[in-house]
């Protein structure tokens, strides 16, 4: 018998441009900054900043402030470096980059004693100890809030390394001294199930069950209900060499001073202006991207989950959407939503694109990991309006299964695109960029599995929708890099996901994304 040969067409999906200031338009962020600032001009430059922190640690984030005032170098050429170094850039100043403005003398700060973390951290069950170590660094927000009328564009929070090695889920039992007795506990991880004593006895300090024992989680979720944005750094990140092991080398490893520059200046104009630092240059007109969440709610005794959507515009904002707790998660391993569930989610964020620009999206791609259920896919078409062709897109990582090799010292370039058909393809989103003259990952790079499931309309061409996941690879504005490997709509679903299952995020509205990261 014999079989006719087939022969997989491979496709190359152009690096997408960004757009930045003066109609400008560049594939690198930090070049794109560099030479034309962002692209909208700030609406605030001179910004003002909260900080919360120990006395050292205020005194770090001041120096650092100072020190991105003018221009900060690239460390210099090591033995085995490349002559060219295209993947770093210097950084031009805080001012000369993103046209912001920031006076380290004229902080709002509030210091606590280094005598109350060591305590709040200190204390015996590891939920109590997290949760009482986040009110004291909330509570001076909460009461600036309250209590103070100067407006505060965002909080940096400066976490000592104590709170930082403690705070996290798992690091409970790896906490070095003596622990102090609390109202909880030592071995309690979940609220008492004495449904006979109900209105009996007071649970309420059993409430920090309902939050993972996670201190950058609960900030942000608590912080939802303020409006007000937050920048969480670690000291040692803006001074790793004062913090140094018996040998006087730093105690952990950081990014060059010019990269740690480009990323917090990148994070602090995006959550202090209206409009982030770039945009998707050269997008469709009327397109709109949502993103499906899903994740358990901690210590729930029936596994039920949060839903949530994020939605992406091709000006690269971004909005989140809260939507019903319930049993989502089904037999096999997947989360479902029921029929009104569906149609009520999609209809919040149809409605707020609608409030934004008047008129409906002409496209509207949802991307998630899983395929779409009947009665889901049946609720997004009823939600949608005439004139709107909702696409449901699946986005899966790889592990290894699936490899592209080619000639040289590099692997395949970024954007190489192996189709398998009319709605499935692999996409390398991670690989060689000649731009940069590297390859910015540890091995062989593994794809992603891409297919165009459904389509309430015409279905679109597939390398449309690949180069569409290429370019929301490009709008991370928690750091200034090249590229992410994951689009935005899926690479943040679990950060967006792990705030919103906290209990303190309980009944937060629809926020802005920079809230969330």
């Amino acid at each position: 018998m014999r079989f006719d040969e087939v022969s997989l067409q491979t496709v190359f999906i152009d690096e997408p441009m960004l757009g930045f200031g003066h109609g400008q338009s560049c594939d690198h962020p930090k070049d794109g900054l560099y030479l034309y600032g962002p692209a909208s001009p700030p609406e605030r430059a001179d910004i003002s900043i909260g900080v919360v922190g120990t006395a050292a640690g205020i005194a770090l984030l001041k120096k650092w402030l100072g020190a991105i005032q003018a221009a900060i170098p690239i460390p210099p050429r090591g033995k085995r470096d490349k002559p060219h170094r295209l993947h770093l850039s210097d950084f031009p100043g805080i001012e000369e980059g993103f046209g912001l403005r920031v006076d380290p003398d004229k902080l709002t700060a509030y210091a606590i004693e280094d005598s109350a973390v060591r305590a709040a951290v200190n204390v015996q069950n590891h939920h109590e100890a997290v949760s009482r170590t986040v009110d004291l660094f909330l509570a001076p927000i909460t009461r600036h809030v309250n209590e103070e009328e100067r407006p505060i564009d965002v909080w940096v929070i400066v976490v000592p390394e104590i709170v930082f090695e403690t705070c996290r889920p798992q690091m409970g039992g790896r906490r070095k001294g003596e622990l102090s007795t609390g109202e909880l506990a030592k071995r309690q991880g979940s609220r008492s199930d004495l449904p006979l004593l109900a209105g009996i006895l007071d649970q309420s300090l059993e409430a920090v069950f309902d939050d993972v024992p996670d201190f950058h989680r609960q900030v942000k979720a608590r912080l939802l209900k303020t409006n007000q944005p937050s920048q969480l750094v670690r000291e040692t990140t803006l001074a790793p060499h004062e913090f140094v092991n018996k040998a006087g080398y730093p105690i952990r490893g950081t990014q060059a001073a010019a990269t740690v520059a480009w990323n917090l200046a990148t994070g602090l104009f995006y959550k202090t202006q209206g409009d982030p630092p770039w945009r998707i240059a050269g997008m469709r007109p009327g397109v709109c991207y949502v993103g499906l969440v899903f994740k358990l709610l901690p210590n729930h005794p029936q596994n039920h989950a949060c839903c949530a959507a994020q939605m992406f515009l091709s000006e690269g904002d971004g909005v989140v959407f809260r939507g019903a707790n319930g049993p989502w998660k089904t037999d096999d391993r997947e989360f479902h939503l029921p029929k009104d569930k569906a149609k009520a989610l999609l209809s919040m964020v149809l409605e707020t694109y609608k409030t934004r620009f008047s008129t409906y999206p002409a496209e509207l791609f949802i991307h998630g990991r899983t395929n779409f259920s009947d009665e889901e896919w049946q609720a997004f078409a009823e939600a949608a309006p005439p004139g709107t062709n909702v696409v449901g897109v699946r986005i899966k990582s790889t592990y290894g299964e699936t490899k592209l090799y080619r000639d040289g010292d590099y692997p395949c370039l970024r954007g190489t695109a192996l189709l398998l058909g009319d709605r499935d393809a692999y996409l390398w989103t991670a690989g060689y960029v000649p731009r940069i003259d590297t390859y910015l990952g540890p091995e062989t790079p593994n794809p992603l599995y891409i297919t165009t499931l459904r389509s309430t309309g015409e279905m679109p061409a597939l390398t449309s929708v690949l180069t569409d996941i290429m370019g929301l690879t490009k709008i991370n504005y928690n750091a200034c890099n090249f590229s992410d490997a994951v689009p935005v709509t899926i690479r943040f679903a679990d950060k967006v996901g792990e705030v919103l299952v906290m209990g303190s995020a309980a009944g937060s509205e629809r926020q802005p994304f920079k809230f969330y990261i």
